[in-house]
């Protein structure tokens, strides 16, 4: 028998809508209300003020190791935009934009990185997960959430993100098999932002792109210019209406680029040029978006201004709220079972008995003491 080829009815479309320099095409322009165009960019200009306090708070040893969002705020601002209050918006870490949208407290991130519990507690009545930084292990979540909304039938749906590394990851390929399969709502959003830590994408995949791994799993698929909020808008708000109507789920990546570290334990001077930051830089969204706010007549120095001192305020009000409150060196212990286990209850007691024990002064700690 002769061969014949395999038939697969899959057309994937790459969308951009917003220029660097600020130029859109009209044509494809969703129509958003002035308003909610100002409020979208308060949010992604508040979640880069946020990114830089949290670097600050990190580098005083205030919170621990912080992972910024910096030059990604588009994929997660737009995505969230589009979901209504039923809906539900799964992150992994770099959503700080998206989550601020949807309600989230300012002080609630620095919890987050801090390592406090508190930075788990979604405010109420909002439809997230809190951040997650295992690899890809929230797809399943999203996917399961996915499931539990058809079930229910209330025309609600998932929006879950990962990074370009968590498609690397079984949970990422199992997630999207399932929604497939079983037709859910769930939009599964890749942030490929070139970099998974020091891997770059080419040593992820061999696929010419990430979304075209929709294919295999018999879904749509959609990559956007993830640093154009207006496409994120567009392409996002296309997958949510075909969800929430029974078309189930489609794969979007959002090509974006992290501008700063993986996280402050990382060192990206290692493994990539200054030469490939600057040509993103050009790119970065709050630049673009400005650009496009200042030409439609919605942005000028003193709004702007205006803006700035708004954000300094909620910020120095988080930060002194974040810094109040005091946690325990062994509160962890208390979070890890509704009851804890015999052995966990002796680690604790064995920190405790050490933590409580006078120490010995360091060599030198006396003669500083007698003449401080």
């Amino acid at each position: 028998m002769p061969r014949e080829p395999v038939r697969i009815p899959v057309s994937i479309d790459a969308l951009s809508i917003l220029r660097a320099d600020g130029g859109v095409d009209h044509d494809l322009e969703p129509d958003l209300p002035a308003a909610d165009l100002r409020r979208l960019f308060e949010t992604m200009l508040l979640s880069r003020r946020l990114d830089e306090r949290c670097l600050h708070l990190q580098r005083q040893g205030r919170i621990g190791t912080f992972g910024p969002s910096k030059g990604q705020e588009a994929a997660s601002l737009g995505a969230a935009y589009v979901l209504e209050g039923r809906d539900w918006l799964v992150p992994s870490f770099r959503e700080a934009a998206g989550l601020l949208w949807r309600g989230w407290p300012l002080d609630t991130f620095m919890y987050w990185w801090g390592g406090h519990e508190a930075g788990n507690i979604a405010p109420e009545d909002v439809n997230d997960l809190p951040m997650s930084v295992p690899i890809a292990t929230q797809c399943q979540y999203g996917m399961g959430i996915a499931w539990g909304l058809k079930l229910r039938g209330q025309g609600a749906v998932c929006a879950t993100f990962c990074g370009d590394g968590g498609t690397s990851e079984g949970d990422f390929h199992e997630a999207l098999n399932f929604a497939g399969v079983f037709n859910l709502p769930l939009v599964m959003i890749v942030q490929n932002n070139h970099w998974a830590i020091s891997i770059p994408r080419e040593r992820q995949t061999a696929s010419q792109t990430i979304v075209q791994k929709c294919i295999a799993y018999g879904l749509p698929g959609l990559q956007v210019d993830g640093n154009d909020i207006l496409a994120v808008i567009a392409g996002v708000r296309e997958a949510v209406e075909r969800a929430r109507t029974g078309g189930g789920p489609t794969l979007i990546e959002a090509v974006t680029y992290r501008l700063g570290m993986h996280t402050t334990a990382d060192d990206p001077k290692k493994y990539r040029t200054d030469e490939e930051v600057k040509l993103w830089e050009q790119r970065d969204p709050l630049l673009r978006f400005r650009k496009y706010l200042r030409d439609k007549e919605l942005l000028d120095d003193p709004v702007e201004q205006e803006i700035e001192e708004q954000i300094t305020a909620r910020l120095e009000a988080a930060v002194k709220l974040y810094l109040q409150v005091e946690v325990a060196p062994y509160e962890f212990f208390r979070h890890m079972y509704a009851e804890p286990t015999p052995e966990l209850r002796r680690q604790e007691a064995e920190l405790r008995a050490y933590l409580e024990k006078p120490q010995p002064a360091a060599a030198g700690q006396a003669d500083y003491d007698r003449v401080r």
